[in-house]
């Protein structure tokens, strides 16, 4: 059974941090592009960042660059996501997805990530 599964979501201060975390299970992690999206509440759901299989690139939209950092560890299927001076316009649900090479495509449930004074 396959399984994403997020974490580390919750309302914290603008300015500061958090780190997301998606747990993988029953397919093979190693071999998968991982990537979070998020969607805030009339919007769209839009890329945040990327990794490569073997954490070689990543990739961010500009809106979180410098401030988030998105990494793995193939070793406990887990890929996270670093998130440091958050401002209201990061309030959303946050997901992550997993690419293989064949097209073959999951997604966790989300974790809610809410910036507010």
């Amino acid at each position: 059974q396959v399984q994403l599964v997020e974490s580390g979501g919750g309302l914290v201060q603008p300015g500061g941090s958090l780190r997301l975390t998606c747990e993988a299970s029953g397919f093979p992690f190693k071999d998968y592009a991982m990537r979070w999206y998020r969607q805030a509440p009339g919007k769209e759901r839009e890329l945040v960042a990327h990794i490569t299989s073997n954490s070689d690139s990543t990739v961010y939209v500009d809106s979180v660059k410098g401030r988030f950092t998105i990494s793995r560890d193939n070793a406990k299927n887990t890929v996270y996501l670093q998130m440091n001076s958050l401002n209201p316009d990061d309030t959303a649900v946050y997901y992550c997805r997993a690419r293989g090479n064949r097209g073959i495509i999951y997604w966790g449930q989300g974790t809610q990530v809410t910036v507010s004074s």
